[in-house]
């Protein structure tokens, strides 16, 4: 029996490019596929989660938007890489600073991924599993950006199930040097490796935890470009 469409995508694999660029939000896909790709065309808008393939500088990209929290990101990503026949994900979102060395504006990558999930219990590892991403997305990336001369900075993102966090426990990550606070990178990380597929998350740091500062919604969407662009340009040399 055939695995597609799914409850949440309804599309067939070749509908999708290998490599899928996954934003938090559905409408920020949407303007992705209509800015920068060429011959963009809707292949899913099951529950509003709008997906679209086209080219940039004549090599087949998708961009499809994730939601928001690991449960969506799980399900999405899981489904790509074992429905869709899809190799890379790229995640392009954005976070929350909780280390002074991060600035507010700051692009990051995520090398790892520190989590307060429990969604590693499903493997039945009887340890903990460390999420990292995947080395030649990273080397890419990095490259590009230096290429770009775009300034970024790589290390461990915390990836927690809770926005609002009630416990106020979000700040003490950035004490073992933890860059930002964001909600997918785990899951995304850990459906990567058991499917044996590659996975990188970067990120726009759009708000301060420690000191409040916040952009505006101009400053985001200038910056977010910036992120958007580094995303395209690393997924046309893979």
């Amino acid at each position: 029996m055939k695995n597609y469409p799914t409850p949440h995508i309804n599309a067939t694999p070749t509908d999708f490019a290998k490599t899928v660029l996954m934003p938090g939000d559905p409408l920020r896909a949407k303007f992705i596929a209509e800015t920068f790709l060429e011959n963009a065309r809707l292949i899913n808008s099951v529950r509003g989660i709008n997906g679209y393939t086209g080219t940039y500088k004549g090599v087949p990209v998708s961009v499809m938007a994730s939601g928001m929290g690991m449960p969506s990101m799980a399900i999405y990503s899981y489904e790509l890489y074992n429905f869709f026949d899809v190799d890379n994900i790229i995640r392009i979102g954005s976070a929350g600073s909780i280390n002074n060395d991060i600035k507010v504006r700051d692009l990051v990558i995520g090398m790892g991924a520190c989590t307060n999930s429990n969604f590693a219990a499903q493997y039945g590892l009887g340890g903990t599993f460390a999420p990292i991403c995947s080395y030649n997305l990273l080397k890419t990336c990095t490259d590009t950006a230096e290429q770009l001369g775009l300034a970024v900075k790589v290390g461990n993102l915390y990836s927690s199930d809770t926005f609002y966090d009630d416990s106020g426990a979000t700040a003490n990550w950035g004490k073992l040097g933890v860059m930002a606070v964001e909600m997918e990178a785990a899951a995304l990380y850990m459906n990567a490796a058991r499917a044996n597929k590659n996975a990188l998350a970067i990120c726009t740091i759009s708000d301060h935890i420690l000191t409040g500062e916040a952009t505006s919604a101009e400053e985001r969407q200038n910056t977010f470009t910036d992120m958007m662009r580094l995303a395209l340009e690393t997924a046309v040399k893979l």
